[in-house]
């Protein structure tokens, strides 16, 4: 039984250490993640059930991918692809210092996941959720994966759980332009939406702050949660016509990626405890915060160690 489920690819990442360049180092650290799995797992970090749905390489490389996620608590549901190029997507991440940004190369193209069809996934995890979490990132893989985005939606919706989606635009997948077109097709699917402002002005052409962005949101797609956040100055929330305000919790960063799947996360597992929207802000504060300060794509932590975070933090503010 989960609470949560959630549906995208995840991938090995492949690292020099830091300070090396991929073009130079013959040493690779590697790890798994992937977006919809690390929203899993940082919600399971907070004590939520939770289900990741995907393709797999019906390999060594596969059951790698299932040894991590079950690693964290999340249930793994898959389809095993055992065809003769079934393949794990890959992608390679050499750390950046100023002045110098941090580098990612994806070799995903034709991985098992953008094979994946309508039909192929057990929906029957849905008869015991309370919410399913996705995001753009799955539909940009595949017309496959696109079309199975929109039956889970679907039945999601019809099942009668809250659907999340998290724009999570990625320009190595598609240009602004096509997942504008896609976005505009399912946000009005979605009851409760993760908008990084940058997205929502960069591909939905929403010129405006971030709280304005939100209303638009919300009254443009009939969407009941509206998250905008705005990387260094925290997040806001737009819901039963009220904006919650939450700042960021400091930390020092240790690596980055997946600090976003980790809010997401946070925010999730504490609607599901049956918190309101401002003290999920501000678990996602935290788990953000926390996921900072550890290796890898994805948040390991307890929730005392999260309430430990927010006990040294501020509140936030609800008008």
């Amino acid at each position: 039984m989960s609470e949560l489920v959630t549906f995208g690819e995840t991938m090995l990442r492949l690292s020099p250490p830091r300070g090396q360049r991929l073009e130079t180092e013959g040493s690779l650290a590697a790890q798994v993640g992937g977006a919809e799995s690390n929203v899993a797992a940082a919600a399971t970090c907070l004590g939520s059930q939770a289900t990741w749905l995907s393709k797999l390489p019906d390999n060594p490389l596969g059951r790698r991918v299932v040894r991590s996620v079950r690693g964290h608590g999340v249930t793994p549901h898959v389809v095993w692809d055992d065809s003769t190029d079934a393949r794990l997507g890959t992608y390679y991440l050499e750390r950046g210092a100023a002045p110098r940004e941090t580098s990612v190369v994806y070799d995903r193209a034709g991985s098992s996941v953008t094979t994946l069809e309508p039909g192929e996934l057990d929906l029957t995890v849905f008869e015991t959720a309370s919410i399913f979490h996705t995001t753009g990132i799955t539909p940009a893989l595949s017309e496959s994966t696109h079309k199975t985005t929109v039956e889970l939606l679907a039945a999601a919706g019809e099942a009668g759980l809250t659907r999340s989606f998290d724009l999570n635009y990625r320009s190595k997948l598609w240009s602004p332009a096509e997942a504008r077109e896609c976005y505009e097709s399912l946000l009005s699917e979605v009851e409760l939406l993760f908008a990084p402002v940058r997205d929502a002005r960069n591909v939905l052409e929403y010129d405006a702050d971030a709280e304005s962005v939100a209303y638009q949101l919300a009254d443009d797609y009939g969407i009941e949660t509206v998250v905008v956040t705005c990387g260094a100055t925290g997040s806001l929330a737009y819901t039963d016509g009220r904006v919650v305000e939450q700042g960021v919790v400091d930390s020092e960063t240790v690596d980055a990626i997946g600090t976003g799947d980790a809010f997401v996360g946070g925010v999730l597992a504490e609607l599901l405890a049956g918190s309101d929207i401002d003290r999920a802000l501000q678990y996602g504060a935290a788990t953000a915060s926390l996921k900072r300060t550890v290796e890898g794509d994805v948040l390991a932590t307890t929730r005392d160690e999260v309430e430990a975070t927010l006990g040294e933090s501020g509140g936030g503010i609800s008008r």
